[in-house]
């Protein structure tokens, strides 16, 4: 054959298989990122290796942080699990949710989630573990919604201790990535159960070798002693254990050579299950750890992002990253902020002034089961709450057991030693007291929020200013509590079946509503 048609049958052949690579890359690595957003249970800030915490070890958060962005000042606008997740699929504060500011709540079928909005949108969705919750969630004709995706959970594992769920989140995350439709990205939520109560007491040091010795800092508000470092020891153990599923996710998508075109979001929903911190809205409560990878989208990783970032600007981001107008998409309207700029290091003015943050009612164990309505605003170094109904209390009644804290050895040690003539006065009162209509903290010298600047003269300034940017704002977002109509919350019906009338009922016959709740554990008189 005459070697110019040779070179040029070669030429046509290389050409053909370049064109069909490029078909297969395009196939396989679509323009719009797929997306895994993977979100512990009850973990605070600083509680990750990258923040220089010593006594847990995420490695796989770590990487993450490494090969992306390490954000510093992330926070949800509301420390419980079910209000908090909402802000996320919403992308709207919680008082802007109606019954969805509660906790376990049925979730108004007007406001969609990003989620289901991704579907609609050509993404493969699904999840495995936690996802939106506790709560009903129903469309209008009353069929179940898939919040976070459709439900991938038939793969077990022993969990390596009492109190961990035997879920195995990676090998599902593997039956998902098998279904995915090639043509399409997809969006998984990896909603790890860790670290949430219940703990196998010194799991963290039997089990994982942990040394209590380890521990730098306990939080003032907390006793320093043996019983409160093994229960921090075993909550991070749970955290690890979070972080182990999260590194064999990460290592799946590699193997599979997906991981270039992955947004990866790494984060918790509240902060620690430990007294004073979940459940309330301190600097502990609602200050979560955040990370962001994405190999092909991100500008000079590696940087620690100091700017303030909510819970609500995550589904705003994804839209913007998927190319999906929020206006069109049958989502509500959003006070969230795209962080694309962040990422792409072209943000040319603070992502935020402020972060608005607040609650309404959480867990049982008040009269009427009312709430304890706060709401609050982290502005510069400081952090400023405002108590509405200070005459309740905040962690729920103590001739209930103050049930808007989960029952733990740090908890009952602080009760225990309370009864016993042993303190810790202070402990308790910083823990389960009354708190005054008005709290202000700095939170860049003092994060544990133990000394209230509130009354000091020289903060005056700064405090008005704080509470007229704060009240503006929320009434810009429409909030009931500011309009005076925040009885609305307290009339919104629990989902909670089985614990209506809790306090009633326990006040009648406190040994019988003891045997039958479904959380007795949590019981501290």
């Amino acid at each position: 054959m005459n070697p110019t048609k040779i070179a040029s049958l070669l030429f046509g052949i290389v050409t053909l298989c370049t064109a069909w690579q490029t078909v297969s890359a395009e196939s396989r690595q679509p323009d719009r990122p797929n997306i895994l957003f993977a979100i512990a249970d009850d973990a605070s800030f600083p509680h990750m290796g990258a923040y220089g915490t010593e006594w847990t070890k995420t490695p796989a958060f770590d990487r993450v942080a490494r090969e992306g962005l390490l954000f510093n000042r992330c926070y949800t606008p509301n420390a419980k699990c079910a209000p908090s997740r909402s802000c996320i699929l919403t992308g709207r504060n919680s008082w802007q949710l109606e019954a969805a500011a509660n906790h376990w709540c049925t979730f108004p079928p007007k406001f969609k989630s990003f989620v289901e909005a991704f579907a609609d949108h050509k993404y493969h969705t699904g999840m495995t573990g936690k996802g939106w919750g506790p709560g009903v969630a129903l469309t209008d004709d009353g069929k179940p919604r898939q919040m976070t995706g459709k439900k991938y959970g038939k793969r077990r594992q022993k969990p390596p201790a009492g109190g961990i769920s035997s879920t195995d989140y990676a090998a599902n995350f593997v039956d998902f990535l098998d279904d995915v439709d090639s043509t399409k990205p997809f969006f998984f939520w990896y909603g790890g159960f860790e670290p949430h109560r219940a703990y196998e007491y010194a799991s963290g040091t039997t089990k994982a070798g942990k040394s209590i010795d380890d521990i730098k800092h306990v939080p003032d508000f907390w006793p320093d002693n043996d019983v409160t470092r093994t229960d921090m020891l075993d909550y991070a153990m749970e955290i690890e254990h979070f972080d182990t599923h999260l590194g064999r996710m990460i290592d799946e998508l590699q193997r599979r050579g997906e991981l270039e075109n992955t947004l990866i979001v790494v984060t918790s929903d509240n902060g620690m299950p430990f007294p004073r911190v979940k459940g309330n809205e301190y600097e502990m409560s609602n200050h979560l750890p955040l990370a962001i990878m994405w190999p092909t989208g991100i500008v000079s990783p590696g940087r620690q992002i100091n700017d303030l970032v909510s819970f609500i600007d995550f589904g705003p981001t994804f839209f913007d990253v998927a190319s999906i107008d929020w206006s069109t998409s049958g989502m509500s309207p959003t006070s969230g902020r795209s962080m694309l700029g962040l990422l792409k290091n072209k943000a040319d003015k603070p992502h935020r002034d402020f972060v608005l943050i607040g609650k309404e009612r959480h867990d049982i164990g008040r009269p009427m089961d009312a709430g304890y309505p706060i709401r609050g605003i982290i502005k510069d170094s400081f952090l400023l709450i405002k108590n509405y109904e200070p005459s309740r209390w905040p962690s729920g009644n103590p001739e209930t057991g103050y049930l808007n804290t989960d029952g733990s050895p740090t908890k009952t040690e602080i009760l225990a030693a309370l009864r016993e003539g042993r303190d810790h006065d202070r402990h308790w009162q910083e823990d389960f007291g009354k708190r005054p209509p008005i709290e202000m903290y700095n939170v860049e010298t003092d994060p544990d929020c133990v000394k209230n600047l509130a009354s000091v003269e020289r903060y005056d300034r700064e405090r008005e200013e704080m509470m007229v940017t704060m009240t503006d704002a929320l009434r810009d977002e429409n909030d009931p509590r500011v309009l005076g109509n925040g009885d609305v919350f307290e009339q919104y019906e629990s989902a909670d079946e089985k614990n209506k009338g809790f306090y009633e009922a326990y006040m009648k016959d406190p040994a019988s509503v003891k045997a039958g709740w479904v959380k007795g554990s949590d019981f501290q008189e």
